[in-house]
């Protein structure tokens, strides 16, 4: 049985700022040793240029070598998983899971929070958007379900993920080895590194069967409800963290999921808020919540119709503001209105992760 988890959100108050997590190391709420993983939103632009993800890794893992006893090669290990930019009202924030001593933890035969991370063989840039990256990340995903005891796969409610996406140098590197890539166009390629492991996650669970080539990032109608996706240029496999309920693991915490079948869905979130065991009436209010939602992790894309609900928007045919930041924006305060709180970790880039123009939503809650 593994050891029961404690979770916490902590703001981010400048872009290095890993204050938060030591508090919680000082405080004596976690155990820098014990920290699992790290899911955060920074404030940079998103894109392939966001160092702002690379100063928030090197914070944080600071922190962790500095409070704790872990080797430096220990500590690079620890999946930080950084989405950048937080638009509209989006909050810079991170939500820091850790094992606790299961004497401490409150006792429970109810299903509550368990976590297992992975980390995947190494994805070559080649592989991004082909069927090989969609079989390593399944073999990820399946170490981890066993790190964190679940079998059945309907017990996981949440995969993030953080994977490569190809950069100049990584596309050459794979040409001068012979290879070709599935695109060049390097903001392109974080799309399809998230769709890619999406399908990737989607296959372990057993939620579809493995893709051909001709469909990746291509069929819609392919998707995992519980995918996660974010990608980057300071790794070179991929970072897995599932979390998932565990019968017998005791600690206060439980996790569901729901998917929004639009960027308007408020009610996608509230269904994911209700699947991690929290009691909503039939209309809920953020004022509901009290302090039981510890965070919502949800994914996002602009509808490739152009349209919401039978209305027209231009998303995709901006030429001064990219859809990327644009979706972000709007269902981040979509999010922020059910939740109360802008701290929200919103994503973009969401095919295969949940139905086409919506997106997977998880949801943590505090059951005390």
């Amino acid at each position: 049985m593994p050891d029961p988890i404690e979770v916490r959100k902590i703001p981010i108050e400048s872009v290095t700022d890993a204050s938060g997590l030591a508090r919680l190391i000082d405080d004596g709420v976690l155990d820098a040793d014990r920290v699992l993983a790290v899911v955060g939103k920074t404030e940079g632009n998103g894109g392939v240029n966001d160092y702002t993800r690379l100063l928030a890794d090197r914070a944080f893992r600071e922190v962790l070598l500095d409070r704790g006893t872990r080797t430096p090669d220990e500590v690079a290990r620890v999946p930080l998983v950084w989405s950048g930019g937080t638009d509209g009202v989006l909050s810079p924030h991170a939500t820091v899971f850790a094992t606790v001593d299961p004497a401490s933890a409150p006792r429970s035969d109810e299903p509550r929070l368990s976590v297992g991370v992975a980390m995947s063989d190494v994805i070559r840039p080649e592989d991004i958007g082909r069927p090989a990256m969609v079989e390593t990340v399944a073999a990820g995903v399946r170490e981890a379900m066993k790190a964190a005891g679940i079998d059945d796969p309907a017990d996981v409610h949440y995969v993030q993920t953080k994977t490569p996406l190809l950069t100049l140098d990584t596309i050459n590197d794979a040409k001068s080895r012979g290879h070709g890539v599935v695109t060049e166009d390097t903001l392109k390629s974080m799309d399809i590194s998230n769709s890619t492991t999406a399908l990737g996650i989607a296959v372990a669970l057993g939620e579809i069967e493995p893709p051909s080539a001709e469909r990746i990032h291509k069929d819609l109608s392919l998707y995992s409800s519980v995918a996660s996706c974010s990608s980057g240029v300071e790794l070179d496999r991929a970072q897995i963290v599932v979390v998932g309920n565990v019968r017998g693991v005791g600690g206060r915490y439980r996790a569901g999921h729901g998917v929004m079948k639009d960027a308007l869905d408020a009610d996608g979130i509230w269904d994911a808020v209700r699947s991690a065991g929290v009691d909503l009436p039939e209309r809920p209010h953020p004022s509901d919540l009290g302090d039981r939602l510890v965070n919502v992790f949800i994914k996002c894309e602009a509808d490739p119709s152009g349209s919401v609900r039978g209305r027209r928007n231009i998303m995709l045919d901006d030429s001064d503001v990219h859809w990327h930041r644009q979706i972000k924006a709007c269902v981040g305060g979509v999010a922020a209105s059910v939740t109360g709180d802008p701290a929200v970790f919103v994503s973009v880039a969401a095919v295969h992760q949940g139905p086409s123009g919506g997106g997977t939503v998880a949801a943590i809650a505090d059951l005390g």
